[in-house]
């Protein structure tokens, strides 16, 4: 049984998001038994690009991001400061407004949860097949 955790914060928006799917992916390529499923990168990388840039975008532009392997599951939690919980908006075709990136998550994870801190703010997380 392989659980294996990695916690990573970032105060500056500039780098953050490739910081993060850079941080997951050495996080991934790290795991090994049981190992990675074939294609569960292709999963996990987006929901840790999703969740972190909404946290920049909505949650008061910090973060803390914790990615934790199961033994049957990826854990991508992420930290903001506002306890605002995402919602299911309809997708903006022409663009200007998103909505894609919450449909897309919770179509990748198995399941989703947004958990009020008593400290302030939220963690949202998401569950991903190994």
């Amino acid at each position: 049984m392989n659980t294996m955790r990695v916690d990573a914060t970032a105060i500056r928006p500039a780098t953050t998001v490739a910081g993060a799917r850079e941080k997951a992916r050495s996080f991934l390529e790290a795991l090994r038994e049981p190992a990675l499923a074939p294609g569960a990168a292709d999963s996990v990388i987006p929901v840790v690009s999703e969740l972190v840039t909404n946290a920049l975008r909505h949650g008061g532009g910090t973060y803390t991001l914790r990615l934790t392997a199961h033994p049957d599951l990826i854990e991508v939690a992420v930290d903001d400061p506002s306890p605002r919980a995402p919602r299911m908006r309809t997708p903006d075709l022409t663009g200007a407004t998103g909505g894609f990136g919450w449909h897309m998550v919770t179509q990748l994870a198995r399941t989703t949860a947004a958990i009020h801190r008593p400290s302030g703010g939220k963690t949202v997380s998401a569950f991903l097949a190994r």
